[in-house]
């Protein structure tokens, strides 16, 4: 099992780019895969995740070309896929087999979707039942992988509305659309990534947007495109909150996606008393960028607005470090879709800062954390396999005494392949033991 070893460090300085955004790389593969000519992209995640997506639409008989963080991908239309040899293993991505399954659902043959551990034990009938109602044929292990999808249905549109907000839910309705009779409308209860839609709307694709309600109509189709993959906020998020925590810092981070759906976790920062700016915004390819500066921070505890909770549903691990060196008390409810991710990531981030000597009270929909400082660790931190809590518990260690040992971290790969490397060069202290 591997392991980080986090060591105190109390100075950074330096600038980073984080790698491409993981929402952004799977889209590019996905929809370049089912566009008419060659979808060229750049600042491609070269995380275990996005290359499962590769992989699966490369046994689906799509040519893709790649070299480093560039690929060209030869679609092949809307229908233009092909029975694979074998399940599709989507290792640890969930976004993978909740958007591919809307796909799938309205291929001419069958197929079936196969994950980790870890992926094997998430819910699949969020997605299983509108698409049901479409009429998509999906057997799974009571409602969760492997999802075994029957081909040559007719779907038909919809209305739905998500009994939860959630990007992944509604991106596979919208997906399954593109095939559906008629015109799909996906109501939300809440505002969630659009980066589907941003890449629809790239790719030529005509949709009617207005508040919360997405509607589009099936029978179109996606002409080529290039995408410049910004930089993922998700990651860039580990070292917004090492900046704050730290005491000397001054690190930028260099063309971060700042998506308004995706900026949750600046917002609470900031509310929380982050010294943080934004500077050199712009638009690429649909998408917003922004170099982001941190310094050193006075945080303070705050009760986290529930508008902003889907916002930065993937950044509350790190959030979690934050609040513990924050003054007071931090209260976060609404975040019950936490508990359905890689992990338990309320539980397993109480367990931590249990370690840690930092007082906590679980929530069924969230957590309460009191503000301190970190003693001696009581143990080993299990991170459960989860990629972001690992790196979360690897970011305490500028506030820490004593040396951290982390297990479990294996799947940082499946998001941030050189997290420890580029940690390192800005002044953290971090060893990966394999």
């Amino acid at each position: 099992m591997s392991k980080f070893i986090a060591k105190p460090a109390a100075t950074l300085t330096g600038n980073l780019k984080v790698p491409g955004d993981k929402s952004i790389s799977h889209r590019c593969i996905m929809l370049g895969s089912l566009a008419n000519g060659t979808t060229e992209v750049s600042g491609f995640l070269q995380g275990a995740d996005a290359l499962a997506t590769l992989s699966a639409f490369k046994q689906m008989g799509v040519k893709i070309e790649r070299s480093g963080d560039k690929v060209r991908i030869h679609g092949v239309g809307l229908h233009g896929l092909k029975k694979p040899d074998t399940a599709l293993n989507l290792g640890n991505s969930g976004t993978s087999m909740r958007l591919m399954a809307g796909i799938l659902a309205a291929q001419d043959f069958d197929s079936e979707l196969t994950g980790d551990a870890s992926l094997s034990k998430r819910p699949m009938d969020r997605i299983i039942t509108p698409l049901t109602q479409m009429g998509a044929l999906i057997e799974s292990n009571n409602g969760k992988p492997p999802l075994k999808i029957k081909g040559a249905q007719k779907l038909k549109g919809i209305e739905y509305h998500l009994p939860i907000a959630s990007a992944q839910i509604k991106s596979c309705v919208l997906l399954a659309a593109l095939y559906a009779q008629g015109k799909t409308c996906i109501i939300e209860p809440q505002t969630t990534r659009d980066h589907t839609e941003r890449m629809l709307n790239g790719l030529g694709y005509e949709l009617d947007m207005a508040a919360n309600k997405i509607c589009l109509s099936g029978g179109g189709k996606l002409k080529s495109a290039q995408f410049q993959v910004p930089s993922d906020i998700s990651s860039a998020a580990f070292f917004m909150v090492a900046g704050c925590i730290a005491k000397h810092a001054d690190i930028t981070l260099e063309g971060v996606n700042i998506n308004p759906t995706r900026t949750g976790v600046i917002d609470i920062l900031q509310l929380m008393g982050a010294n943080l700016t934004l500077s050199n915004k712009q638009e690429i390819g649909g998408e917003l960028l922004a170099d982001i500066r941190v310094k050193s921070s006075v945080l303070h505890g705050i009760t986290i607005p529930t508008e902003l909770v889907p916002l930065a549903i993937d950044e509350f691990p790190a959030i979690f470090i934050a609040a513990s060196c924050a003054q007071g008390e931090t209260h976060l409810n609404g975040a019950k879709e936490l508990r359905v991710k890689e992990s338990d990531r309320i539980q397993v981030m109480a367990d931590g800062l249990d370690i840690l000597g930092i007082k906590n009270q679980v929530l069924a929909d969230g957590i309460k954390i009191q503000g301190g400082k970190f003693g001696k660790p009581s143990g080993i931190i299990q991170s459960a396999h989860d990629h972001r809590i690992s790196m979360s518990f690897a970011i305490a260690s500028l506030r820490c005494d004593y040396p951290l040992e982390i297990e479990g971290v294996e799947n940082v790969a499946t998001s941030f392949p050189d997290f420890v490397k580029l940690a390192n060069t800005i002044g953290m202290n971090i060893a990966q033991i394999n």
